[in-house]
């Protein structure tokens, strides 16, 4: 192993989906050999596994009721200049005290505007470093189309100026970047890595048999699942397995009202909880998995080839989850359920023909953690970032 230092940005806002793709990363990057310094710019998540990464917290935003750019503090009172200008003196101090080797940056440009106020002094002070790192973007496969005029060549151009590579986390044979971003003229810095899955996850429940039986529906961070945990509080009784122990996992963000509100409804057998960090074991024991179509949440399901029901968030424009949704279905991989027509009865339907379906199975990639890991090596064994291996072992 070559070994090295990466310096990992990451910014959840809203849900968690962002954050724990990251942190299954980490897992394989530092299983891999690489010394690993996560720098969080969300709401803590006390659950959150790093593997052997080091988690370095600043002052937390999230956004608020007014969109993605009414930016909030974790106390939710609005952020002004001073209070960025801090954040960022605070994130350019640690990146001058950590001295990477590689700057991977989550998401941005292709999103996460919100943190140019940051970032592009980031990228400014990797660009000056001596040595400079190796500087690279994590994204996922599908992004969502629905883009300003001028958007996408502002984010090509900011690539091809400022980053060495960009990790695309997904299989080119089941999605390509270039199908939902124009990236003609930065194609020779993709790299695609894989989804990035638990591969062994499933294998946690042990003796116990976590999830055996049940059908279990998740809603993901939670602060858009509500209409599909309702519906399917309603469509038990319809299904073949209005028996059969149910367990709704609401995550995280869910307001608490309606987390009461759905844990009062619920029937006898059926289980409501916030969250489970076994959830990939749950899975693997499962009768059906429920659940919108969020890129770990259908990696967990691909892992544990379980029948799946998919309804894909695409409330304001969205489109990343239908897209992942449709092609899945169209390789009879899950039943797809438009958010337009979900209700009791259309849910009961598509639960009971993915029973019927033929046991999924697929050769969609999965290995994104420890593809990645070995990208990265190969970036420092060529020279990227040697000098400050160099520098910081004398």
């Amino acid at each position: 192993m070559t070994g090295g230092r990466i310096f990992f940005y990451v910014q959840h806002l809203l849900g968690v989906g962002h954050l724990q793709r990251a942190a299954r990363l980490c897992r394989g990057l530092t299983a891999g050999g690489l010394e690993v310094d996560v720098i969080s710019g969300g709401v803590p998540v006390p659950w959150l596994e790093l593997g052997e990464a080091k988690l370095f917290q600043l002052p937390a935003l999230k956004v608020g009721p007014d969109g993605w750019y009414d930016l909030r503090d974790e106390g939710d009172r609005p952020v002004d200049d001073d209070w960025k200008q801090d954040r960022c003196d605070r994130l350019l101090g640690l990146f001058a005290e950590r001295r990477p080797d590689v700057l991977l940056i989550e998401a941005f440009p292709f999103g996460r505007r919100q943190m140019r106020f940051e970032l592009i002094p980031l990228l400014a002070a990797a660009g000056t470093a001596s040595p400079r790192p190796v500087v690279a973007c994590s994204v996922r496969d599908i992004l969502k189309t629905d883009r300003k005029p001028g958007r996408a060549e502002e984010t090509a151009a900011l690539v091809a100026a400022e980053f060495d590579h960009v990790l695309v986390h997904g299989d080119p044979n089941f999605a390509r970047l270039e199908e939902t971003f124009p990236a003609a003229a930065i194609a020779g810095k993709l790299r695609y890595t894989g989804i990035i899955a638990d591969r062994g996850a499933g294998d946690d429940a042990g003796p116990r048999q976590a999830g055996e039986d049940e059908v279990v529906v998740s809603a993901g961070g939670g602060a858009v699942g509500e209409r599909l945990l309702n519906a399917a509080l309603g469509a038990r009784p319809m299904t073949r397995f209005g028996d059969a122990p149910w367990r709704l996992l609401c995550g995280p963000n869910l307001d608490e009202a309606a987390f009461a509100a759905l844990s009062e409804r619920a029937a006898d057998g059926v289980a409501v909880e916030r969250y489970r960090s076994d959830f990939p074991a749950l899975l693997a024991h499962a009768a059906v998995s429920v659940s919108q179509a969020g890129y770990n949440t259908v990696a967990d399901i691909l892992v544990a080839g379980v029948p799946a029901v998919l309804v894909p968030f695409a409330v304001g424009g969205e489109t990343e989850q239908s897209l992942r949704a449709a092609r899945l279905a169209e390789r009879g991989l899950v039943e797809a359920l438009d958010e337009k027509d979900l209700a009791p009865e259309s849910l009961a339907r598509a639960i009971d023909a993915a029973l019927d379906a033929p046991a999924p199975a697929t050769d969609i990639n999965l290995d994104g953690a420890a593809n990645s890991a070995a990208l990265i090596e190969e970036w420092l064994a060529r020279g990227g970032g040697a000098a400050a291996i160099s520098a910081r072992s004398a």
